[in-house]
């Protein structure tokens, strides 16, 4: 956690209780909004190794900041996640806790990391901030959508590190 707190006091929310599912998600490559809630939130990651999905659990996603959970903090809900088969597009759309959030784009890192490993390649996407909810929205848009700048994020060792902390921790 950084010492410096940006946002001191978030407004924390109870988790929702889940159903546990055991079947492989995605093994006929159809996309539910609620798998992806699930694979960020809920840590069911489907790993494509030759083709054939495993199974594995990893932790919860946890802001940056705080010691919550991104659905704690209402930063991610079900209804952030829309999917278009057709296209194989998935748009995540998420709202930080206050609208000068720096750490903003870390938390679309983490998404985009834990959805990279998750899905099929042909499947594009989109991460971006809500609509009026950060004050350099667009900036934070194109750089979390920019694949050039999301490999050069990761290359930095301090920021993969900290997004691994968030994607791993077992603090919630």
């Amino acid at each position: 956690m950084t010492l410096g707190l940006i946002n001191a006091n978030p407004v924390v929310h109870a988790k929702k209780e889940r159903i546990a599912r055991t079947d492989d998600l995605h093994c006929d490559d159809n996309v539910d909004p609620l798998d992806i809630y699930d694979i960020l939130l809920f840590a069911i990651v489907v790993a494509f190794d030759l083709g054939v999905g495993c199974i594995h659990f990893v932790r919860d996603i946890r802001d940056p900041e705080h010691p919550y959970s991104l659905e704690q903090l209402s930063v991610l809900s079900e209804e952030s996640i829309t999917v278009d088969e057709k296209l194989g597009r998935i748009l995540i759309t998420f709202t930080p806790t206050i609208q000068h959030c720096s750490m903003a784009t870390v938390i679309g890192l983490c998404l985009r990391v834990k959805l990279k490993d998750c899905f099929p390649p042909h499947f594009k996407v989109d991460i971006k901030v809500a609509p009026g909810s950060h004050a350099d929205e667009e900036s934070v848009n194109k750089q979390l959508n920019d694949k050039e700048r999301v490999a050069a994020a990761l290359e930095n060792p301090n920021l993969r590190q900290l997004v691994d902390e968030c994607l791993y921790s077992n603090e919630l």
